[in-house]
């Protein structure tokens, strides 16, 4: 069934304006072929799309679901417009990355840094979505290329190792899990990727520091988290359904600062990479201790749609962050991946 573009606005602007006369001005049409169009089309689909009342007119069920996918056609021709118009100001291709708020916030900006520095006609977009919705972006052709942690639901994706990161916890300074004992906390191992003379900051020397924590204990807490779907808080719920327990969510948000803020304020204490917790130890009056379980060091995947030649620009971005992985299937237990790089200093 074909479709043409002026009646589709006009479903639109009568959706808009509740009136068949209204929607025809908007549209410059005359009523009498504004009303044929509107008619031909109902005909055409079989079900009525307005119901005609003596003020005017109101979708039905069909209406508001053609209403919808006119307004996301019309975002599409948008970002249509706007991307081939980009050719002509020297931009060379539009790569669409989505990303779960862990990879965003411990290791994907530096590589993507370094990628637009090395392509300076790509265009990047990046979108922030938790690794069920990343996955389903992908596949459904909504983003080129997605960052996520296991486990990977979509046939139709090739993951692909990428790095690894480290989960931590996070309480209040004087919290009863944070009293001293023997052994390191976050910061105080061999320095690891992640760290930097910024970090020593929050230690005090000669204090002793304590042990890592097992998630069990956090059981007996309130949760701050993120909002459900997010990798970290299935996980966490998973893990207390399995030992028997309720995972006592007391505060979902987004973003990670605003989570650093709460457990600062003692509404509960949160599991978070590993890397972004220390950063907020700098800023909020915060503990982050390690997380003494197997589950507590992930991998982060890649992911590309299973298809035998990637775009050139999806291709360009594989090579640079999986270097020799290319764009085959492989399974995070076969290859491990990357850890996170160091952060690079800021220049003099």
């Amino acid at each position: 069934m074909r479709f043409d573009l002026t009646t589709l606005n006009l479903v639109l602007a009568i959706a808009q304006t509740r009136s068949i006369t209204r929607g025809a001005e908007r549209e410059h049409l005359a009523l009498a072929a504004a009303s044929k169009r509107l008619s031909d089309l109902e005909t055409r689909l079989g079900v009525a799309l307005f119901e005609r009342r003596a003020r005017g007119v109101e979708p039905t069920e069909a209406g508001r679901a053609l209403v919808r996918h006119v307004r996301a056609l019309h975002a599409g021709l948008h970002a249509l417009e706007s991307e081939v118009m980009e050719f002509a100001h020297g931009i060379k291709g539009h790569l669409r990355i989505a990303a779960n708020a862990s990879a965003i916030a411990e290791c994907l900006p530096a590589d993507l840094a370094d990628f637009s520095r090395a392509h300076q006609g790509i265009r990047i977009s990046l979108e922030d979505l938790t690794s069920a919705e990343v996955q389903a972006a992908v596949a459904d052709g909504r983003a080129d290329v997605g960052v996520f942690v296991p486990p990977q639901h979509d046939s139709r994706l090739h993951g692909l190792p990428y790095r690894q990161g480290e989960l931590a916890v996070l309480v209040p300074l004087g919290h009863a899990l944070a009293r001293p004992a023997a052994g390191p906390a976050v910061g105080d191992a061999a320095p690891d990727a992640d760290a930097d003379a910024d970090d020593a900051d929050t230690d005090t020397p000669s204090s002793p520091r304590p042990s890592g924590v097992r998630f069990d204990a956090l059981l007996d807490y309130d949760i701050v988290g993120l909002h459900l779907g997010a990798a970290v808080h299935e996980q966490m719920r998973e893990r207390a359904q399995a030992s028997g327990r309720t995972l006592n969510v007391r505060v979902q948000v987004r973003g990670f600062d605003a989570i650093a803020q709460l457990v600062e304020a003692g509404l509960g204490v949160a599991v978070l990479p590993k890397v972004v917790a220390r950063r907020f130890a700098r800023v909020f009056a915060v503990q982050p201790l390690d997380l003494d379980e197997p589950w507590a060091r992930r991998d982060y995947l890649l992911a590309v749609r299973a298809q035998d030649a990637q775009p050139a620009v999806v291709q360009r971005f594989l090579d640079a962050l999986c270097p020799g992985h290319g764009a085959s299937a492989t399974s995070p237990a076969a290859t491990a991946a990357r850890p996170s790089r160091p952060r690079r200093k800021a220049s003099p």
